[in-house]
């Protein structure tokens, strides 16, 4: 009983059938704090700043931000500050009226891409504070100035490829795809359900600008 149920679902869904089967949990949830996840964090932090000049984060398994490089800190600047209290959720901060919300060109697509992205997640973990989470999103009022339906990407011949995140920008329209990357060999809960995110040009005027970007903070 205890090979199969260490080797199915997540490490905290592992952890919840050995229990269940009157084992105890093999795998430990340490804060990212602790000084045996100290190489961790500093491979983190490599990764996050080796993304430069091109926006990068890390995200919990509830999307809360961890840390972030300097480039996605320039693209948050300007939300209001209430979303920055206990900790920034970044899918709250992408959705929010008062945060990027109005700045997103592509909303109603963005929006739709978020939410189906987070239903997904609801539906395979059934995690109550992601249910909590997609509730929330839901039920946020729209920009003003924001398409309530999802819209083709502005200016990219991506549709049905990717969906771009696009924001207004004093640069001009800055449009970005998103990578994710995952701890592949993680043994513990809190590195293994981290997210780092990283968000590439896709189109050269978006590369260009985070250049521009990058020489002006140095």
């Amino acid at each position: 009983m205890r090979a199969r149920a260490a080797h199915s679902g997540t490490l905290r869904e592992r952890n919840v059938l050995l229990v269940s089967a009157g084992f105890a949990p093999t795998f430990r949830e340490r804060p990212l704090d602790d000084p045996e996840l100290a190489q961790a964090r500093a491979a983190i932090e490599w990764v996050l700043h080796a993304q430069a000049p091109n926006p990068a984060l890390a995200v919990d398994r509830h999307w809360n931000l961890v840390t972030a490089n300097a480039p996605a800190q320039q693209l948050l600047t300007g939300i209001d500050t209430a979303l920055l209290t206990p900790s920034l959720n970044v899918l709250r901060a992408s959705l929010h009226p008062a945060g990027l919300a109005p700045r997103i060109v592509n909303f109603g697509e963005w929006r739709g891409h978020v939410l189906h992205r987070l239903r997904r997640q609801v539906e395979i973990s059934g995690d109550a504070g992601l249910a909590a989470l997609l509730a929330e999103l839901e039920a946020l009022p729209l920009p003003p100035d924001a398409a309530a339906l999802p819209s083709a990407a502005h200016g990219l011949r991506l549709s049905g490829v990717v969906v771009p995140l696009q924001l207004h920008s004093p640069l001009g329209t800055l449009s970005f795809l998103s990578t994710t990357m995952v701890f592949g060999t993680a043994v513990d809960i809190t590195l293994s359900e981290l997210v780092l995110e990283s968000f590439f040009p896709a189109d050269a005027a978006t590369a260009q600008a985070l250049a521009r970007l990058a020489a002006g903070a140095s």
